[in-house]
């Protein structure tokens, strides 16, 4: 079973990170590796903190002459700003942030022991973990992608998937359509000097997955439910949807359901409003899912609180923070995505090795062929 565990704190040493389950023979690319913790910390928004890390994933054990060696896979990243031990006490918690919540879960008075572990720090490791586990799953002609679809309330147009590529590779944003990236950049730019924080919607599609991944037979089996529960694991995020999603509460069954219907290449189905999941089970089409994400609550005119060591009023604590984090928890969000669809993938198809792996799955699609 393939399955990692993080550790880390936001201005600690760095973060570790343990892949285990992967199978022998996987060939991992250290490039695109960090070439996702490089576009994690991009996109127009961000704050200080990413002019001082530059992430890159340094791979300690499972990986012998860039092959797996089917034992678990170590990935450390290091912070440069290694400060915890010099940074003051924080008794005055942020609105919307784990910092009350976490202190009266552990018992601290000082927040700080709160926020250094749940800050969206901890996502560059699981962005280093998600691109092996996008190498992996690239094995098998199986590709994630992910964008912004709003930001602040600014829509995205709909494009076709080679447009959308094309743009999204000279995109400040990780938006594919130009004219509404202006619009974000601008947005982005008054709220910075109102002092203020943005959300948005971004997607993933994950296109050339095999029908049959996860299973209707228990809830926790499920594969939507645990591809939204993975998304909803990533800091800020509220809600998440897969195919038409929420607006499909609103539509009679006939216009939601997407029909059956044959093809020369076999059954087919000329819409995708499912996501590409039903029952719980893929189906063959593209695996669609959008999250929410909320405005950062580390605002630089801070709301109202109360000081925990004082017990008044007070203005929440302020901590070097972004204006908007859109562009990262898309890349987070199809690191996550490919971590739970490799999952899903390995109990169908899994084997102790990438060789075994492939004769599983050729297997498997010769059969339903048949």
């Amino acid at each position: 079973m393939l399955r990692y565990l993080t550790s880390g704190e936001s201005h600690g040493r760095g973060l570790l990170a343990i892949l285990d389950g992967l199978p022998a023979g996987l060939k991992i690319d250290r490039d695109f590796i960090d070439s996702e913790l490089k576009a994690r910390q991009g996109g127009y928004g961000r704050g200080g903190r990413m002019k001082i890390e530059s992430d890159r994933a340094e791979i300690w054990s499972g990986v012998r002459d860039d092959l797996t060696i089917g034992s678990p896979l170590g990935v450390v990243i290091r912070n440069r700003d290694f400060t915890i031990d010099e940074l003051p006490p924080l008794t005055a918690p942020r609105p919307g942030h784990a910092d009350l919540a976490g202190g009266r879960k552990y018992g601290h008075r000082d927040l700080r022991n709160v926020l250094e572990r749940a800050s969206a720090r901890e996502t560059a490791a699981r962005v280093a973990l998600g691109a092996v586990a996008q190498l992996l799953l690239k094995e098998f002609s199986i590709e994630l992608e992910s964008w912004i679809t709003s930001l602040g309330g600014i829509p995205v147009r709909e494009l076709p998937a080679e447009k959308r590529r094309e743009n999204l590779s000279a995109s400040r944003l990780g938006c594919p359509d130009p004219e509404a990236e202006a619009k974000m950049i601008e947005l982005i730019d008054r709220t910075r000097e109102a002092g203020d924080t943005l959300g948005g919607v971004f997607q993933v599609e994950i296109t050339g997955v095999p029908p049959g991944l996860g299973s209707y037979s228990q809830g926790d089996t499920r594969l939507d439910s645990r591809l939204a529960g993975a998304l909803m694991s990533i800091p800020a995020i509220k809600g998440v949807e897969i195919g038409t999603g929420f607006a499909a509460a609103s539509e009679p069954g006939s216009r939601v359901h997407d029909v059956i219907a044959c093809s020369e290449d076999g059954i087919c189905r000329p819409t995708n409003r499912a996501g590409g999941i039903e029952g719980g089970v893929s189906n063959g089409e593209t695996i669609v899912i959008r999250a929410a994400m909320k405005p950062i609550p580390t605002l630089s005119r801070p709301l109202p609180t109360v000081d925990l060591q004082t017990g008044l009023p007070a203005d929440a604590a302020r901590e070097r923070s972004d204006v908007c984090a859109l562009p990262a928890a898309a890349v987070v969000g199809r690191g996550a995505a490919a971590l739970e669809l490799a999952r899903a993938f390995l109990e169908k198809f899994g084997g102790d090795s990438l060789a075994e792996i492939r004769r599983n799955y050729s297997g498997y699609l010769e059969a339903g062929k048949a």
